[in-house]
């Protein structure tokens, strides 16, 4: 079942446990691992319709082989599957043929695919079990591993959501080289966050290997995914529901990047990553103004996201825009705002209540036009 190229990273959470496997082709090799799982058999594929496309008939052939029964539900690309009508509709299809089944959920996708599926798991019944299958970097660095779920509201994003661990994280590696570049490219805009925030060996490592990365090297890719991996796994068992002020690292970059989501209306504008690309610009800002932050490494950071086809300038968006979204940030404590921002690489602190000239001179300095 396992392959000798495959990483296993461990996230103990006592009784919610689980492993994160690394490989490539695992996705054909899927039945074997559901069944060693001690959860129902019978199992709804949540995706999209392209995925389903490409990925039905072997998923579909690998899970009936154990002798459990799957069905697929599809839900729409973006961030529309993570409202709450796609919700309730995809919902209403399940409880449509659940009927005597011991249901489980298969979450096959990228980040909105993961989160939406998750969520459903976490409140379909109360609960049933769930397995994530990341399909795009940054889902497989990130978005899968965690067990925060979520979905979206006009105003915000993941404002409504919940802590709900799956049962185990495929990471098949060799899907990667489906995806178009745009898509590595937001992913790694995660793999440098995990390198700023807590590794600067990953960092020099994705400094000195992007060639290697953005040509689906599966040894580079192996490499960061179970770095990354590992990364996350540490920092959740250390503050699994986010109420220690480990977990909040995380969120380098994500307060001015959900902020851009939200006032583009999530449209496709920006990528996530590509979003959390900018809000690290941001970021980066208000840590130099601050002066936590030497401005070469500042420099050094923003360097390695253009080097990588990120963008560290804000374009086509009204500056006034985002800093009205980001007040709506969850990560805000009572009406103090609360930013991730880097000391150096590999170390980052959280800063509270910054004042508000402070956050609008900085978005005007990465304003591009």
């Amino acid at each position: 079942m396992r392959s000798r190229d495959a990483r296993t990273v461990d996230v103990r959470l006592g009784q919610r446990s689980y492993k994160i496997v690394i490989s490539s082709g695992i996705i054909k090799r899927i039945g074997p691992y559901l069944a060693r799982l001690p959860i129902g058999k019978d199992f709804v594929i949540i995706t999209n319709p392209n995925l389903s496309s490409s990925y039905k008939s072997v998923l579909k052939g690998s899970i009936e082989k154990e002798g459990f029964t799957s069905r697929f539900v599809l839900m729409a690309e973006g961030e529309k599957a993570k409202s709450e009508k796609a919700i309730s509709r995809a919902i209403a299809e399940i409880s449509g043929f659940d009927r005597k089944k011991a249901l489980s959920i298969i979450a096959f996708g990228g980040g909105v695919v993961g989160d939406a599926a998750g969520f459903i798991a976490a409140i379909y019944k109360r609960g049933i079990p769930y397995v994530q299958v990341p399909t795009t970097l940054l889902a497989q660095v990130d978005s899968a591993i965690g067990g925060k779920v979520a979905i979206d509201l006009p105003c915000a994003k993941n404002l409504i959501g919940a802590f709900y661990q799956p049962k185990l994280v495929l990471s098949d590696i060799s899907i990667l080289k489906s995806l178009p570049p745009r898509q590595i490219r937001s992913g790694l805009a995660e793999v440098i966050k995990y390198g700023v925030i807590a590794d600067p060996r990953l960092f020099e490592y994705i400094e000195g290997h992007l060639n290697d990365i953005a040509g689906l090297d599966e040894d580079a890719l192996r490499f960061i995914v179970s770095r990354c991996s590992a990364i996350k796994a540490g920092i959740v068992e250390a503050d699994e529901f986010d109420r220690k002020g480990r977990r909040i690292i995380l969120n380098y970059g994500h307060t001015i990047g959900h902020a851009l989501e939200a006032a583009s209306g999530y449209s496709k504008a920006y990528t996530h990553g590509e979003a959390i690309s900018l809000g690290m610009a941001a970021a980066n800002r208000i840590a130099t103004r601050l002066g936590i932050l030497d401005e070469t490494v500042s420099d050094r950071i923003n360097s390695l996201l253009k080097a990588s086809g990120l963008p560290t300038a804000i374009k086509k968006l009204d500056p006034k825009k985002i800093y009205e979204a980001h007040l709506k940030d969850k990560k805000f404590s009572g009406s103090v705002n609360r930013f991730v921002l880097p000391v150096k690489i590999g170390r980052v602190r959280v800063e509270k209540d910054i004042k508000e000239a402070v956050i609008r001179r900085s978005l005007e300095e990465c304003y591009g036009g």
